[in-house]
């Protein structure tokens, strides 16, 4: 049995619906295009260069409790009030 007879997928356990075969092979794809696409050096703006900080929109996300900077430890309420 060469590599081209051998089966892309195959089901061991259970009666998935054909639906439920078409998502597994739709996710299966996305990710390993994903991970060509980031292989091959494509990035999301043109011509595989990084987008600016100020364009990423995950920085408007409210920072977690551990990334903040707030102050911990014996005193921390107090610094809390203080100007930052």
């Amino acid at each position: 049995m060469t590599a081209d007879d051998k089966p892309f997928l195959q089901i061991v356990r259970g009666d998935p619906g054909p639906a439920e075969i078409a998502a597994l092979v739709a996710v299966l794809t996305a990710r390993a295009r994903a991970a060509a696409a980031a292989r091959d050096g494509g990035g999301a703006a043109a011509g595989g260069a990084r987008p600016s900080r100020w364009s990423d929109r995950s920085r408007l996300v409210r920072a977690t409790l551990a990334d903040d900077l707030r102050p911990r430890g014996a005193g921390a309420w107090r610094a809390s009030a203080l100007p930052h």
